[in-house]
């Protein structure tokens, strides 16, 4: 756990709207999941819009203090993500995220002692549930345990905090499972709209009797097969959508009176402009996608060009955080409301197609690696087995050329044992991916655009998140692929 305190004698003043700098001031947060993509990109936009600010207490998983030290200095104090906040408060800025404690959503009272759980219990105004594991097909009994359990042990501590103004949590915008279809801002409950055989302490025990009977990496294996078995037994397309609708349902049925808010994003993906445009961490969803066609040179997609490919920047997912955080945080009404935080309700949803279409232009201009050999067109298949054969036969085709030069590689041509890898990953990719890349369904915002509209016209400007003034062609040849190559080249957009 560390804490971030920050000072300073000016802060802006709203009068209107929804008073987002007046809520922000002197508050005090709990944040889970703090090393992670958005967590980090919330971090630094309450430091920054509200220099005013209370404490930020970030959870670290870590085995002992030292080991937790060195998270925080290398995967937040020392990220690019926080270069602006460095030229506005020098040398000082290390200073206000010295102080940590470990702690770890997957533990029974976050593996606090009874000091430290009393101390935040005293501080904390608003408990921001950002952890969670995001692998389409983790091991079922993590996924349990931290995207099912790890809310309802957030929401014991936060019923112990007397101060406590507001518990957020992220979920995701597929947590419903629908895949095509208009997905409404309701909230899910086993019972209610989920099958109501469905049983959080059978699935746990399921778990842990695959935990008895298998050892070493066939533990791994078939704990991950458990789990895309039982998400796709209830209706889910994967491990952790199934987990997360869990993780909601325990919201639903454990939170009592609390003020509770669940902001459901889609693919978060690169920023769009804050603190600037493109940062990214890591590999995410669109990125695989383009890297298979832009460095592998695999001119073939499984999936409908008509598709609805929802991404939304994360720095518009924060945003729309605080926003819905001043709302709601300051009635004390033991109300639960949700917000879609979405992009296909909107005039402007991207397809899959532009996506890739978008990639191709900017890759052809810019390529990923030196080649003489221009980029094919993308060719999207509609079943599994067309696209394996179709990329099959296109490694085989690289590898002829690699070894022969320019020329046909003969049809019956064996792959090599790296090219049988390669097919391998590619095949697994696409069948991860498959419920996405034939998406039809769009989510319904309302309630998220109604939270626009209660905004003053500065607050808009300062937290602005509305996606109908997103240029898509613009974002992904300018700005999210310049976001992914920095990922790839180590900082570098080229």
């Amino acid at each position: 756990m560390t804490h971030v305190t920050m000072h300073e004698t000016e802060t802006t003043s709203v009068s209107d709207g929804l008073g987002i700098i007046r809520f922000l001031k002197g508050k005090s947060y709990l944040v889970t999941g703090a090393t992670g993509f958005l967590a980090k990109v919330l971090i630094e936009k309450l430091l920054r819009a509200s220099p005013e600010i209370g404490k930020i207490f970030l959870l670290i998983k870590s085995n002992d203090q030292e080991s937790a030290n060195k998270r925080l200095y290398d995967e937040i104090i020392s990220s690019d993500l926080f270069k602006l906040l460095k030229q506005i408060h020098g040398s000082s800025y290390e200073e206000f995220m010295k102080s940590n404690v470990i702690g770890d959503i997957a533990q029974e009272n976050l593996g606090f002692d009874s000091e430290i759980a009393a101390n935040i219990s005293d501080e904390i105004d608003v408990i921001i549930s950002c952890g969670g594991r995001t692998t389409f097909d983790d091991r079922y009994d993590s996924a349990l345990s931290v995207n099912a359990l790890g809310p309802g042990r957030l929401l014991s501590l936060a019923k112990d905090c007397k101060k406590l103004k507001l518990f957020l949590h992220y979920s995701t915008a597929f947590v419903t499972g629908k895949k095509e279809g208009k997905v409404p801002e309701t909230t899910l409950s086993i019972g209610g709209n989920i099958n109501s055989d469905l049983n959080i302490e059978f699935e746990l025990k399921l778990a842990s009797e695959a935990v008895r009977m298998f050892h070493g990496s066939e533990e791994n294996k078939k704990l991950k097969e458990l789990g895309m078995e039982r998400a796709q037994h209830y209706g889910w397309e994967n491990t952790y959508t199934f987990t997360k609708a869990m993780g909601e349902s325990v919201i639903h049925n454990q939170r009592g009176n609390l003020p509770v808010v669940i902001i459901r994003p889609s693919i978060i993906e690169s920023s769009y402009k804050e603190p600037f445009p493109g940062w990214l961490q890591g590999i995410r969803m669109s990125a695989p996608l383009i890297l298979a066609y832009g460095k592998d040179h695999i001119p073939h997609l499984l999936g409908d060009y008509e598709s609805y490919w929802d991404i939304i920047p994360v720095d518009m997912v924060v945003n729309a955080t605080i926003a819905a955080m001043a709302k709601h945080g300051c009635g004390n009404v033991p109300s639960l409301k949700l917000y879609n935080v979405t992009s296909t309700s909107h005039p402007n949803p991207l397809r899959l197609g532009e996506l890739m279409d978008f990639s191709q232009q900017h890759l052809h201009d810019s390529p990923l690696r030196e080649t003489s050999k221009d980029l094919d067109c993308i060719k999207f298949h509609s079943s599994i087995e067309s696209f394996t054969s179709s990329v099959s036969n296109t490694i085989v085709k690289q590898e002829s050329e690699t070894k022969n030069g320019e020329g046909e590689a003969e049809s019956h041509t064996p792959l090599s044992m790296k090219g049988k890898r390669k097919l391998k990953y590619f095949e697994s990719l696409a069948k991860l991916y498959q419920p996405y890349l034939f998406f039809q369904a769009w989510f319904d915002d309302t309630n998220t655009r109604s939270l626009i509209q209660e905004m003053s016209m500065e607050e808009r400007k300062m937290f602005g998140f509305d996606v109908r003034c997103i240029d898509w062609e613009n974002y992904i040849f300018n700005v999210h692929l310049h976001g992914i190559k920095r990922v790839v080249f180590g900082g570098r957009s080229s």
